[in-house]
């Protein structure tokens, strides 16, 4: 092997190794959340007082039946409207309470919201958008028992899966599966 092959040889392998040095922190940020461990939640309603205790996923699939669980304890009380969610805001909600430590219950505030809800609150509440991502299933808001709205927060905004709100003078935090953003 000629010199100039060896150095471009080094060259590359140095180059790799660099770079998977800098691939590591992300890694690291997502490894704590193993995509192939079954993933469960015990969750409460807070208008209904509904309680649900569920393996969503088993560790290679979705359970259906599990999901249409997870979509009725987060439809729409008003209407009682259940809607599909987006099942990425419950691997979110995994992902956070194990960032965490968190075994307890998740309590929900809000998950889907018939458009006829939306705009009766958009009326007599600050902060409702006009087309909110709960009106799609994409969007929940909840608090974890007995962890800090602001622990809460700066996990959701670690996992960079969507928006995250902060609304700590109303006790949740709400996360969506749209654009990422911050308020």
């Amino acid at each position: 092997m000629s010199e100039v092959d060896n150095k471009r040889r080094q060259f590359l392998i140095a180059s790799g190794l660099t770079l998977g040095a800098m691939m590591l922190p992300q890694m690291a940020v997502a490894s704590p959340y193993r995509a192939k461990s079954p993933r469960e939640l015990y969750l409460c309603n807070i208008h209904t007082k509904e309680e649900l205790e569920t393996r969503y996923f088993d560790g290679k699939f979705y359970l259906d039946r599990e999901l249409k669980r997870l979509n009725h304890i987060c439809r729409d009380y008003r209407q009682n409207e259940v809607a599909p969610m987006d099942r990425r805001l419950f691997d979110g909600i995994s992902q956070i309470q194990e960032a965490l430590g968190h075994q307890g219950q998740v309590r929900i505030i809000s998950g889907y919201r018939s458009p006829k809800t939306n705009q009766m609150l958009r009326g007599s509440t600050k902060g409702v958008a006009k087309k909110s991502f709960h009106m799609t299933g994409q969007a929940i808001d909840f608090n974890l028992e007995g962890v800090s709205l602001s622990r809460v927060r700066n996990a959701a905004l670690e996992l960079k899966l969507g928006g995250v709100g902060y609304y700590p003078n109303s006790g949740f935090v709400h996360i969506d599966t749209g654009p990422v953003r911050r308020w």
